[in-house]
């Protein structure tokens, strides 16, 4: 049977808003831009951040030098899946960020997102990407809002480089969730004041590991102000 196959989405919070949105997000939590790694540039970030997402260069380098352990033995209070769709790393990345934060956002029950989460959320990782593959809502959501970017959207049958991961705080422990791997990866300890900055100094060991890309993108998701 063939590898089911989306269509890339684009690392861009307009794109990710309207993507929470159709999936039944609600309240005041947003995608941001994270302009730079410096100081003075995370202190624009919105807080409280609730979650991570980065997108970088899935290089052979990238691939043969894991940074930070594999946590076979995470917490049962964590969300972890993997992934089996091809270019579906946005979503996976999205669906971590967002079922890790299950309690502190406010979600829309009649819902694509919710249905998931209740559906899934009890499953093993590679139950969860199973149900992934088969659920029409979700795969609907993701269709629709990639073809929403600013770039014309790749075709779905695209070998992509960039890959999206999320970082969360879990239990007071920073973890990466990449739906490749087969368990959450442990960083140290974190807090939600400092999850932001404890993910940049993961994203600096990500950036040196392969000093010649300049492709890495970091986009948090805050609690902005009312509009």
């Amino acid at each position: 049977m063939a590898t089911q196959r989306w269509i890339p989405l684009e690392s861009n919070p307009k794109v990710l808003n309207k993507y929470i949105e159709n999936l039944g997000v609600g309240g005041t939590w947003q995608f941001v831009d994270v302009y730079g790694l410096d100081k003075e540039l995370l202190m624009m970030v919105p807080r409280p951040v609730a979650a991570v997402m980065l997108l970088y260069p899935l290089t052979e380098k990238a691939k043969s030098k894991d940074i930070g352990q594999v946590d076979t033995s995470y917490p049962p209070s964590s969300y972890f899946m993997r992934q089996t769709i091809g270019n579906a790393c946005g979503t996976v990345a999205l669906v971590h960020a967002l079922a890790n934060n299950f309690n502190k956002l406010t979600f829309d029950t009649s819902k694509h997102f919710h249905k998931f989460y209740e559906q899934s959320k009890n499953l093993s990782p590679e139950e969860k990407a199973a149900l992934l593959e088969k659920d029409e809502g979700m795969g609907a959501a993701h269709e629709e809002i990639a073809q929403e970017g600013d770039t014309e959207a790749p075709p779905r049958d695209a070998s992509v480089n960039p890959h999206f991961v999320a970082f969360v705080n879990v239990d007071g422990n920073l973890y990466e969730m990449d739906g490749r791997k087969d368990a959450p990866v442990c960083h140290g300890k974190t807090s939600d004041e400092a999850l932001l900055e404890d993910t940049v100094k993961v994203v600096r060991k990500f950036m040196a590991r392969d000093p010649d890309e300049i492709n890495f993108t970091l986009m948090a998701l805050a609690k902005v102000d009312d509009q």
